[in-house]
């Protein structure tokens, strides 16, 4: 019987436009996975399967092939998964990091370090992700390999040692490239430079003797480092011709962790992707980091036990039907009818960590259906889009039925339109973007309602007091009451309707960073339930914080933009314009740089002026950095039956008990 290869889970990321795709396609051709390598223009590549995707030539959802890499005992399953360059797609990739054990960061020999390379290369140092970079269209005309590798160690600020160079045929299709070896003084050099600032023993030895440090124990350190994230070998060629690739997959062989897992552990895995098969059943993609699934058992999903009435495991390019599927690979689970994106199968995953990479969406619009009586059509389709998206944030308003939606730009708005029209029959239109604000506290409020006085239609007794709390830090809940004074389940509604409650505050604005303290309980010991706590909770809480007041506060960018320096006088109009609170200009060459920050809803206003201020020149770069207090208070139509209005709220109370 064959041994069981190990596996390696790789994600191939980059900035619009530098080539993942078509090196996804190169890979897979390369592996024998493919015959023919697939084309982004003629819409044709394996891992772009949306309609939608082949028709604009981006990537949209994340996708997962599969190729065999070595043989032996040497062999490794590369489960690959190809994500969305563009930023508006990002939380497709935020959900792939989660379950990657290394990437591949794709950056264009033409274009160089991009806006987004930035913030893909910041998030995967910060998660410890092993990265290798590869600097792609070395085939391409304007490609500058040198220019782009001083770009990656000036502009990425993480430790890099190149792998290759390209030997001739720069910029044509007839480039070469040759892979650096030990023969090479300033490649063996550069290696011990970098290897020897994260390693004191191979610091020790090279001080000792340089004579006894071979080739083979810097390989060694180099592969231990990158697996480590401390250091980011770079690979040179190009996914069209196929220079430079083979190179690069004995990197991802040597240089990546692949592990075979533990499959006789606790089951343990993560869902990472939701979609629906052609019966509208739910496909939830689960990254296996322990224990095994098969086919027809009953499995805990989130605290529950679905179950699995069909598998399929990625293997030779695509998903096959198993019985089984075994720790550090990527199964599709069918007849888990509720999954999530991000729930837990089995046990909590060690040492995997999952929350926001990225900043949350800091946009949103209205989105209005072209049929005036399809609004209840347009909310099951947009109710369906979101179980793949959970960032879509669908809210709608109880008493107009308008839906909103939270954005990261305008292009993922065109998206949304077009799947709506094409997957959904669903034509619709999308009012004015508009920035997601928040309220923060700004002083000490305190309420209470108690049992059987002022007309209180609930069988509790409920006391809050509310205070500002440092930004980031979350709501806390604390208790000032007896311990015992009130059953656990009621405290325990008390508390969760708290942190509800709080995703509205008195204009209409989720509440983040305060301290929400109890100091007031009591109940009948006959007749009160959890129900009653749940009821009263948010009258009180909303009364305490009028108390204490809130401040609007909106999303703002920080930016970075480059420009030539003949354009300064209509950029900085246009800055001021869109009320940027621009840093001072630095002379680079014969251009400037300028930082600062931005207000969300302006970026792409700027974003689309630039061009025409630059000549095509002016680069910019953003993301999100905090909140600032609104110039103008913004109100927000509330989505809950308004606790603000006490008599209303109790009206609504008594009818509903």
């Amino acid at each position: 019987m064959p041994s069981i290869p190990r596996t390696l889970n790789l994600g191939i990321l980059a900035h619009v436009d530098a080539g993942k795709t078509s090196l996804t396609e190169r890979l897979l051709y390369a592996a024998g996975v493919i015959g023919e390598i697939g084309s982004v223009d003629e819409g044709n590549t394996r891992t772009d399967r949306l309609e939608l995707e082949r028709r604009r030539g981006i990537t949209i959802k994340s996708a997962v092939v599969n190729f065999p890499l070595g043989s032996g005992d040497s062999a490794v399953s590369v489960n690959l998964i190809d994500t969305p360059g563009h930023p508006d797609f990002i939380a497709e990739v935020e959900r792939a990091l989660g379950v990657l054990d290394g990437a591949v960061l794709v950056v264009s020999a033409v274009e160089g370090v991009q806006p987004q390379t930035r913030v893909l290369m910041r998030t995967l140092k910060r998660l410890s992700i092993p990265t290798l970079l590869f600097v792609n269209k070395a085939d391409r005309a304007g490609a500058d390999v040198d220019r782009v590798l001083r770009e990656i160690g000036h502009r990425l600020g993480a430790p890099v040692i190149g792998m290759a160079r390209v030997t001739g045929g720069l910029g044509t299709s007839t480039a070469r490239v040759t892979a650096l070896t030990p023969d090479d003084t300033a490649f063996t050099r550069r290696l011990l430079d970098v290897l020897t600032a994260h390693d004191d023993d191979l610091l020790a030895a090279y001080v000792a003797d340089e004579r006894s440090l071979p080739y083979a124990r810097l390989r060694a350190a180099l592969a231990e480092q990158t697996r480590g994230g401390l250091v980011h070998p770079v690979y040179v060629g190009s996914a069209i011709t196929g220079a430079g690739i083979a190179d690069l997959v004995e990197g991802i062989g040597e240089l990546l962790p692949a592990e075979h897992g533990d499959a006789r552990g606790p089951l343990s895995g993560r869902v990472f992707k939701v979609e629906r098969g052609e019966g509208g059943e739910r496909i939830a993609y689960v990254r296996l980091f322990s224990g095994r699934i098969g086919a027809r058992e009953h499995v805990p999903v989130a605290g529950t036990r679905c179950k699995v009435t069909d598998l399929a495991v990625f293997d030779g390019g695509t998903a096959v039907r198993r019985t089984v599927a075994r720790a550090g690979q990527i199964a599709t689970l069918r007849g888990l009818s509720s999954v999530r994106i991000g729930d837990v199968v089995g046990r909590e995953p060690e040492g995997r960590p999952y929350g926001r990479a990225f900043a949350a969406p800091s946009l949103e619009s209205v989105v209005v259906p072209a049929d005036p009586d399809g609004t209840g059509a347009l909310h099951a389709a947009l109710a369906r889009l979101a179980e793949q998206d959970p960032l879509i944030g669908l809210r709608q308003d109880p008493d107009s039925g308008e839906l909103t939606v939270s954005l990261y730009g305008e292009v993922q708005k065109e998206v949304l339109a077009a799947t709506l029209a094409e997957e959904y029959a669903t034509a619709v239109s999308f009012r004015e973007t508009t920035p997601i604000c928040v309220e923060r506290v700004t002083g000490t409020g305190a309420a209470h309602e108690v049992l059987d006085h002022d007309g209180n239609p609930f069988l509790a007794t409920v006391g809050l007091r509310v205070e500002p709390a440092p930004v980031g830090s979350g709501v806390l809940f604390r208790r000032d009451v007896e311990l015992g004074s009130l059953p656990l389940g009621y405290m325990r509604a008390v508390e969760e309707t708290v942190h509800t409650t709080l995703r509205q505050g008195l204009l209409g604005w989720q509440v983040p960073d305060c301290v929400v303290t109890m100091t007031h309980s009591g109940f009948c010991s006959i007749r009160s339930t959890a129900g009653e706590f749940r009821g009263l909770t948010p009258l009180v809480l909303m009364s305490a914080l009028r108390r204490a007041g809130t401040a609007v506060h909106e999303p703002v960018h920080r930016f970075r933009l480059e420009f030539p320096q003949h354009a300064y006088p209509p950029v900085s109009l246009a800055l001021a314009r869109h009320r940027a609170v621009p840093g001072t200009p630095v002379a680079v060459g014969d251009a400037y740089l300028v930082e600062g920050h931005l207000p969300a809803e302006h970026v792409h206003g700027l974003e689309r002026e630039l061009p025409g201020l630059t000549g095509g020149d002016g680069v910019l770069e953003t993301e999100f950095a905090h909140h600032r207090p609104a110039r103008t208070p913004r109100v927000r139509q509330r989505t809950d039956h308004n606790p603000l209005h006490r008599e209303e709220y109790l009206l609504h109370a008594h009818r509903r008990l």
